[in-house]
């Protein structure tokens, strides 16, 4: 979070909220002349910050100091020279400050200084080909000669890539490419590699859980290769404002890196407000209210902005979601103000190249008013002169809302952020719990690269790209030498006196899944034309592209006539259905091995291994823009096992037998915690939803009590289990405070109704869950 001082803005229950002038101008505009009122139940003002300045350090070149001039630029603020000048002296350094704070001209600096006075290269990693773009056009409009700037990525054509390899001397990249290109081929790479000196890792906060292990490991890979041509690059890395966040880079590449977190650069006054959509007349599952849809309210807030005249990114957590929320601006337009109805788009990762520049061109042109993307444009892409940023839905981390949140008043003039909640436990706790958000520190950035999932694949990688040796295992620390053992075991890899290779014939790289979770992938194809339109990870395919799922492919909505596990291929057929698909799954959980445990409260809390048992049984049919249930389908899929870790807590037999006397349905109460904790870990484990899992039984077989279980929906975990039993009671204590504020009678999808349950949110007992976690948590 920014290291502002939040000031609490009280919302006036007779109209707008009073905030200072100009702050909160846009959003009386959304309250003028209509019912939301209501809906508004926390703004927070954060204040306008002066700037600090440095001047230019002495090593820079004169004439980047010139072009830099000719564009506005006079001098660094305080962190930006500072951060320099670490990399300047060979010094590895992570820059986290907040969004517009200048942490690219902090390493572009050295970066491109290293080039102009030493001859060096640099390769430049970011998680988007939105973000390598906007940073090449950066540093191509430097005008400097010898600076020879080019994206590498799948966007690259063909023809161009052999130029990139022989001249180029800034690369820019992804984690990706380096991943299946560069490095299995650094061979053909070697003269880039020989005078490589400086390797940027933008957006860094962006690499966590599993993908951020498989990074991890990428880097120590690179760092190997570059050995090997007798390089020693420095690493610089760029995020947004994180906890601990050297710990974090040092994680992540496996060095020790310096941090530079105080930010000096200037900053306009925001208005943040805090949005829940109103409930609706239809019943969901067991009757419970349906609120409006986050992205229904999105798309009037953001129709309404465009009327206006006010320029505003609408962030959505889905493809799918952006889609909507701009198709439901623009059908607003249509009908109050049809002139606008094109000055409205959507922007997401799938369009091709061209059609994502020409969006960036047009919403930093004016052009466009309204975009609605996803995280896409979260990171720093320089989109100047916004005035607005609608959040749909909590984006997973405080980072990542304060970065969307940023993206409005870049060039230093006030802003609205609105965060629309979600009818989920999370979002719902947020928004009317707004210190949760505010004055808090952000989260640590959580990965394990030591995972033994994510790093045998890397170790088969690099044993192909150069014969791994003794030497080269304090590159890929102390797990390395136990996962060798059992790759050798496995004959993945070969033990020779020199070192270990590998000795198949595919290629290595192929392995490791570095976006997804692991299996070969489904490719998922148009039946009527045989058209390619994309793939999924093996684990995915059973909840997203299951018979009769709903697949949506770059704004086409397809229907899933036949999944094929065996053949690995999805076929569909292009349909426009009004109605969204959610897999179901049952779950049984065995206990492997516990690691840690401790008294908490009236029970046990316990952190260790566990496996997993999964199986897609059905799934259920809701109306497209109010979630309403139309139905549930039965599914016939095999199980999955996975092996993860997982925290679980039990209670003892005499406080479950009391509460069985009292009345708690004991098997209801328990599901509901489950539930509800789910729902609430992202806010305190860097996590989504979607990323873990959870069971809860009455009387588990290997506890013989009570026991609730969450854990990681990764194969040897992801980091967000141990996460939670470091945190337990923070995270179960805002679990019982979520239940307890949520004014429904008997349970909701903003409280314990969970849209992925097995068991059709059933049974599920609201007031039992609740003294079910008094019983649990202490009691002071």
């Amino acid at each position: 979070m920014p290291n502002w001082k939040p000031v609490t803005v009280p919302i006036s229950p007779s109209g707008p909220p009073e905030a200072p002038e100009r702050a909160e101008t846009l959003l009386e505009r959304l309250l003028a002349g209509s019912a939301r009122a209501d809906r508004l139940t926390h703004v927070e003002h954060v204040p306008a910050r002066q700037s600090a300045s440095a001047g230019w350090p002495e090593w820079v070149p004169e004439v980047l100091v010139a072009r830099l001039s000719h564009r506005g630029v006079e001098g660094l603020w305080e962190h930006q020279a500072r951060a320099a000048e670490l990399v300047r002296r060979g010094q590895n350094v992570i820059i986290a400050t907040g969004t517009a704070s200048g942490k690219s001209l902090a390493y572009q600096v050295p970066a491109i200084s290293e080039i102009l006075s030493g001859g060096g290269n640099v390769l430049y990693l970011t998680p988007t080909k939105a973000l390598a773009a906007d940073q090449l056009r950066a540093v191509r409009s430097l005008r400097l000669t010898q600076v020879r700037a080019a994206t590498f990525d799948g966007d690259t054509p063909p023809e161009e890539r052999d130029w990139v390899r022989q001249h180029a001397n800034y690369v820019l990249t992804n984690p990706d490419m380096l991943h299946r290109t560069l490095l299995p081929r650094h061979s053909r790479w070697a003269g880039f590699f020989r005078r490589l000196r400086v390797v940027v890792i933008d957006e860094c906060h962006g690499y966590r859980g599993v993908f951020g292990s498989h990074v991890a490991q990428i880097i120590r890979r690179l760092r190997r290769v570059a050995g090997r041509y007798g390089a020693s690059p420095v690493f610089v890395l760029a995020s947004a404002t994180a906890s601990d966040p050297g710990v974090s880079a040092a994680r992540l590449t496996g060095l020790p890196v310096v941090e530079v977190t105080e930010d000096a650069s200037p900053r306009g006054a925001t208005t943040f407000a805090l949005w829940e959509p109103p409930l609706t007349d239809l019943r969901g599952e067991k009757g419970a209210p349906v609120r409006r849809t986050a992205t229904a309210e999105a798309g009037d807030l953001l129709a309404d902005l465009v009327v206006e005249g006010v320029r505003t990114l609408a962030f959505v957590r889905s493809r799918r979601g952006a889609e909507s929320v701009a198709l439901g601006a623009r059908r607003a337009l249509a009908e109050a103000a049809p002139e606008l109805a094109d000055r409205v788009a959507a922007y997401r990762a799938g369009y091709l190249a061209d059609d994502r520049r020409r969006l960036e061109k047009a919403l930093r042109s004016g052009e466009l008013t309204g975009l609605a993307t996803t995280n896409a444009l979260e990171l720093g892409v320089d989109v100047s002169g916004l005035d607005a940023v609608l959040i749909t839905g909590w984006p997973g981390t405080r980072a990542s809302l304060w970065q969307q949140a940023g993206r409005a008043g870049r060039d230093g003039r006030d802003a609205l952020a609105v965060l629309v909640a979600r009818d989920d436990p999370l979002d719902t706790y947020l928004v009317h719990h707004p210190s949760a958000l505010f004055g808090q520190p952000v989260e640590a950035i959580v990965l394990d690269p030591d995972n033994p999932y994510v790093l045998g694949p890397h170790l088969c990688a690099a044993a192909a790209e150069l014969p791994l040796t003794e030497a080269d295992l304090e590159v890929f620390g102390p797990a390395a030498e136990p996962v060798l053992d059992d790759l050798v075991r496995r004959g993945m890899l070969r033990r020779r006196p020199t070192g270990w290779y590998w000795t198949r014939r595919e290629r290595a790289c192929d392995l490791a899944d570095i976006r997804g979770s692991g299996g070969s992938p489904v490719q998922v194809v148009e039946a009527s034309t045989g058209r390619l339109l994309g793939t999924v990870d093996e684990p995915s395919a059973h909840s997203t592209v299951h018979d009769g799922a709903v697949y949506v492919h770059q704004g086409e909505t397809f229907v899933v006539s036949l999944l094929d596990l065996d053949a690995g291929v999805a076929l569909v057929e292009a349909a426009d259905p009004d109605h969204t698909t959610f897999a179901r799954d049952v779950t049984d959980i065995s206990i492997a091995e516990t690691l840690r445990t401790t008294p908490f409260g009236g029970g046990t809390l316990c952190f260790g291994t566990v496996e997993v048992t999964q199986q897609v049984v059905s799934y259920l049919i809701r109306r497209l823009h109010t979630g309403e249930v139309l139905g549930e389908e039965p599914l016939d899929l095999p199980p999955r096992t996975l092996r993860t870790r997982a925290v679980w807590w039990t209670l003892p037999a005499g406080t479950v037998a009391g509460l069985a006397e009292e009345g708690v349905d004991l098997g209801g109460a328990a599901h509901a915690a489950e539930h509800a904790s789910i729902g609430l870990l992202p806010l305190f484990a860097t996590c989504d939803r979607w990323d873990i899992g959870g069971v809860s039984t009455e009387l588990h077989p290997d506890t013989g009590v009570l026991t609730v279980f969450v854990y990681d929906g990764h194969d040897g975990g992801a980091g967000f289990a141990e996460r939670a039993y470091d945190r337990a009671l923070d995270w179960l204590t805002a679990t019982r405070e979520a239940i307890e504020s949520c004014p429904c009678e008997a349970g909701c999808p903003s409280c314990i109704q969970s849209p992925k349950c097995g068991n059709g949110n059933d049974p599920l007992d609201k007031p039992g869950a609740l003294r079910l976690l008094a019983a649990l948590l202490p009691t002071s």
